[in-house]
C-alpha cells in the first residue's frame, strides 16, 4: 500500500515468498499493479455480478481484490475457486 494514499501498489505470491530470499525489501519482488493495467483495470465490489467476475478470472485473473465502490476499503480476495465453491453452495 501507498504510504499516504494507501492504494494498493501490488502483491506478493506464496510462490514468491517460499522461493524468495528473506531479507530482500517487498518491492523487490512485488508484482506491481501499475503494470497490469494493459490487461484494462476491472473495480470489483460486493454488488459486482457473478457473471462479471467470473468473466474476470477467464482473463487470466488469479484473483480479484474486493473494494467498496470507491476504492477506499479492501473488503477481500477472491479466487476463481472461491466462486466456484460458492456456487456450488448456493440454494438453485
Amino acid at each position: 500500500m501507498h504510504g499516504t494514499t494507501r492504494a494498493l501498489l501490488g502483491y506478493v505470491s506464496a510462490a514468491q515468498l517460499a522461493t524468495g530470499d528473506d531479507a530482500a525489501p517487498v518491492r523487490s519482488v512485488m508484482n506491481r499493479f501499475d503494470r497490469r493495467r494493459e490487461k484494462g483495470y476491472k473495480i470489483i465490489t460486493p454488488a459486482t455480478p457473478l457473471e462479471e467476475l467470473l468473466a474476470f478470472f477467464d482473463r487470466g485473473e488469479d484473483f480479484a481484490v474486493v473494494t467498496d465502490p470507491g476504492r477506499r476499503f479492501v473488503l477481500g480476495v477472491a479466487t476463481r475457486l472461491d466462486l466456484m465453491e460458492f456456487l456450488k453452495r448456493r440454494p438453485e
